[in-house]
Protein backbone atom coordinates (compact mmCIF):
# COMPACT_ATOMS: atom_id res chain seq x y z
CA UNK A 1 0.00 0.00 0.00
CA UNK A 2 1.46 3.30 -1.15
CA UNK A 3 2.11 6.12 1.81
CA UNK A 4 -0.40 8.80 1.61
CA UNK A 5 0.90 12.42 -0.10
CA UNK A 6 0.68 14.29 3.55
CA UNK A 7 2.53 11.37 5.35
CA UNK A 8 5.42 11.09 2.49
CA UNK A 9 6.00 14.98 2.95
CA UNK A 10 6.05 14.52 6.90
CA UNK A 11 8.19 11.60 6.55
CA UNK A 12 10.68 13.61 3.76
CA UNK A 13 10.67 16.69 6.36
CA UNK A 14 12.14 14.39 9.30
CA UNK A 15 14.37 13.03 6.91
CA UNK A 16 16.16 16.09 6.17
CA UNK A 17 19.70 16.73 7.83
CA UNK A 18 20.53 20.06 8.35
CA UNK A 19 23.44 21.53 6.02
CA UNK A 20 27.20 20.89 7.45
CA UNK A 21 29.22 23.89 8.43
CA UNK A 22 31.68 24.92 5.56
CA UNK A 23 35.35 24.95 6.77
CA UNK A 24 38.08 26.79 4.29
CA UNK A 25 40.01 24.16 2.98
CA UNK A 26 43.83 24.37 3.68
CA UNK A 27 46.25 26.46 1.99
CA UNK A 28 48.57 25.41 -0.84
CA UNK A 29 51.73 25.42 1.49
CA UNK A 30 49.94 22.88 3.79
CA UNK A 31 51.32 19.92 4.31
CA UNK A 32 48.01 17.67 5.13
CA UNK A 33 50.35 14.54 6.33
CA UNK A 34 50.75 16.36 9.86
CA UNK A 35 47.65 16.88 10.65
CA UNK A 36 46.19 13.63 12.15
CA UNK A 37 49.68 13.91 13.68
CA UNK A 38 49.15 16.89 15.98
CA UNK A 39 45.45 15.81 16.60
CA UNK A 40 45.86 12.52 18.93
CA UNK A 41 45.45 14.18 22.13
CA UNK A 42 48.74 12.92 23.82
CA UNK A 43 50.78 14.57 21.49
CA UNK A 44 48.56 17.44 21.06
CA UNK A 45 49.22 18.17 24.80
CA UNK A 46 53.08 17.46 24.70
CA UNK A 47 52.95 20.01 21.89
CA UNK A 48 50.52 22.48 23.70
CA UNK A 49 52.21 22.64 26.99
CA UNK A 50 56.11 22.62 25.44
CA UNK A 51 54.19 25.85 22.96
CA UNK A 52 54.08 27.62 26.60
CA UNK A 53 57.33 26.47 28.30
CA UNK A 54 60.51 26.30 26.54
CA UNK A 55 61.65 23.19 27.56
CA UNK A 56 60.06 19.63 29.99
CA UNK A 57 61.07 16.74 31.14
CA UNK A 58 60.38 13.20 30.01
CA UNK A 59 58.86 12.89 33.95
CA UNK A 60 56.90 16.30 33.94
CA UNK A 61 55.31 15.51 30.73
CA UNK A 62 54.46 11.74 32.11
CA UNK A 63 52.70 13.57 35.04
CA UNK A 64 51.21 16.23 33.27
CA UNK A 65 49.00 13.51 30.77
CA UNK A 66 49.61 10.71 33.46
CA UNK A 67 50.45 8.45 30.98
CA UNK A 68 52.50 5.25 30.86
CA UNK A 69 56.49 5.41 30.02
CA UNK A 70 55.98 3.47 26.45
CA UNK A 71 53.22 5.22 25.86
CA UNK A 72 55.01 8.85 26.15
CA UNK A 73 58.18 7.71 24.49
CA UNK A 74 56.15 6.19 21.12
CA UNK A 75 54.14 9.92 20.98
CA UNK A 76 57.26 11.50 21.58
CA UNK A 77 58.99 9.82 19.15
CA UNK A 78 56.36 10.18 16.09
CA UNK A 79 56.43 14.30 16.58
CA UNK A 80 60.49 14.01 17.16
CA UNK A 81 60.77 12.10 13.69
CA UNK A 82 58.23 14.68 12.29
CA UNK A 83 60.93 17.23 13.76
CA UNK A 84 58.42 18.93 15.95
CA UNK A 85 60.23 18.45 18.80
CA UNK A 86 64.07 17.94 20.20
CA UNK A 87 65.35 15.45 22.12
CA UNK A 88 68.37 15.94 24.73
CA UNK A 89 69.10 13.04 26.99
CA UNK A 90 72.07 14.21 29.49
CA UNK A 91 72.74 12.28 32.93
CA UNK A 92 72.07 14.32 36.11
CA UNK A 93 73.51 13.02 39.25
CA UNK A 94 73.59 9.79 37.36
CA UNK A 95 70.29 9.61 36.48
CA UNK A 96 69.10 9.29 33.24
CA UNK A 97 67.36 13.10 32.27
CA UNK A 98 65.36 13.48 28.75
CA UNK A 99 64.44 17.30 27.81
CA UNK A 100 62.18 17.59 24.87
CA UNK A 101 61.54 21.74 23.34
CA UNK A 102 59.10 22.79 20.42
CA UNK A 103 61.16 23.53 17.38
CA UNK A 104 60.38 26.11 14.85
CA UNK A 105 58.29 23.79 12.64
CA UNK A 106 56.54 22.02 15.30
CA UNK A 107 55.36 25.58 16.66
CA UNK A 108 53.75 25.67 13.04
CA UNK A 109 52.28 22.96 13.12
CA UNK A 110 50.52 23.73 16.38
CA UNK A 111 49.38 26.86 15.08
CA UNK A 112 48.07 25.33 11.83
CA UNK A 113 46.42 22.66 13.87
CA UNK A 114 44.70 25.70 16.24
CA UNK A 115 43.97 27.70 12.99
CA UNK A 116 41.69 24.63 11.51
CA UNK A 117 40.35 24.49 15.19
CA UNK A 118 39.33 27.89 15.60
CA UNK A 119 37.93 27.63 11.98
CA UNK A 120 35.78 25.03 12.34
CA UNK A 121 34.21 26.31 15.92
CA UNK A 122 33.21 29.88 13.68
CA UNK A 123 31.65 27.95 10.66
CA UNK A 124 29.90 25.83 13.45
CA UNK A 125 28.71 28.88 15.42
CA UNK A 126 27.86 30.54 12.38
CA UNK A 127 25.06 27.32 11.45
Amino acid sequence: MAAKPNARAALQTVQKRPKLAAVPAPSADHDATFDRLVYERVRLGIMSALAVREELTFNELKTLFDVSDGNLSAHARKLEEAKYLTCTKSFEQRRPRTVYRLTALGRNALNRYLDHVEAVIKATRRT
